[in-house]
């Protein structure tokens, strides 16, 4: 068993956007041709504490080397008051030559850095402005840091940052941090999401939110909204925009806003196509200039394990990572 931890996994994906671009764009081609496998996910709660929760995240990823596993992923945002992550995370790794697990990585980063992968190749398939000056971010988290990290990657015109969360200290914070990902780019922090949604045609939502609280009328035509933490939007903002998602069948669960405007209207004709099909060419999308797009991400397991997997072989190609012995049975 080899195990990984977080130090080896943040110094392996050091500088490696373009690449994490690239890949995570694969698997969705992958998961498009059906040659993935994506259970539902397991959400486990708790019944004497509805905030926290841990989810498990089962996935198969053909292709040249084949590869299933399960993220393990806990959620805890009480933790972000104690000085700690709000989630933590562990993938472990099977063998499809014998099922055996074979690899256990730290899984905090990778979760993270997907996410923000697949955010920053909707942003460059989805904007309407070839080359867009800023983006606004609602939420002033770790996600919405590596989102910034990511899209800047992929639009390196980006040169401002409209910010929001509700607490205005933490949007300071951000920015202090963030100019360190973009230096020279300037930042400015709204009280109100409002005002953010109206600075840019650019916008990542990656919150914490619960329940739908945010409408899309304050966003110049055109706009762009990476919907990344799935429960922000109301059912009227969802309807009224042009809707891109990975997974219909995922991502409308769990009461997700696209879940309840799938039951408003009883069905799911508000869905317009995936990003597979739009990477492959064969979605028939065509963007209108005069609405509102969204990209609303489940956040598939075949994206953690596509990324984990090429953790692992970095991690044998450069000998880092710590081997136990005996940690499986020896064969009989």
């Amino acid at each position: 068993m080899l195990i990984i931890g977080h130090r080896v996994v943040r110094d392996l994906l050091a500088d490696q956007e373009k690449h994490l671009h690239d890949l995570i764009a694969d698997t969705y081609r992958l998961h498009d041709e059906g040659r993935t496998a994506v259970p539902h996910s397991v959400f486990l709660r708790f019944p004497d504490n509805t905030r926290n929760r841990i989810i498990g995240l089962p996935a198969y990823v053909g292709g040249e080397e084949a590869m299933a596993g399960i993220k393990w992923i806990a959620s805890f945002p009480g933790n972000v008051d104690r000085g700690l992550e709000r989630a933590s995370a562990a993938i472990l790794l099977n063998s499809m030559a014998d099922g055996r697990p074979e690899t256990l990585v730290e899984a905090s980063l990778i979760s993270a850095r997907r996410t923000a992968a697949s955010a920053a190749l909707a942003a460059a398939e989805l904007t309407a402005e070839p080359e867009p000056a800023g983006i606004s971010l609602i939420g002033c988290g770790p996600i919405n840091r590596e989102i910034l990290r990511f899209t800047h990657a992929a639009l390196p015109s980006l040169r401002e940052v409209a910010l929001h969360d509700l607490d205005p200290a933490r949007a300071k914070a951000f920015a202090e941090e963030a100019r360190g990902l973009l230096p020279g780019a300037r930042f400015t922090v709204h009280r109100r999401a409002e005002d953010a949604l109206a600075t840019f045609r650019l916008v990542s939502l990656a919150t914490t939110a619960r329940e739908p609280y945010l409408g899309l009328s304050s966003c110049p035509p055109g706009s762009t909204v990476l919907h990344v933490s799935l429960r922000d939007l109301t059912v009227e903002a969802i309807l009224d925009a042009q809707n891109v998602v990975d997974d219909a069948d995922h991502v409308c669960r769990e009461r997700t806003s696209l879940h309840l405007a799938e039951q408003a209207t009883g069905g799911r004709d508000f869905i317009d196509t995936t990003i597979g099909a739009l990477l492959r060419g064969n979605s028939g999308f065509r963007r209108d200039p005069d609405r509102t797009v969204v990209f609303s991400p489940f956040g598939l397991g075949a994206l953690d394990i596509a990324l984990a997997r090429w953790v692992r072989d970095a991690a044998r190609r450069q000998g880092k990572g710590i081997d136990i012995d005996g940690f499986l049975p020896e064969p009989s």
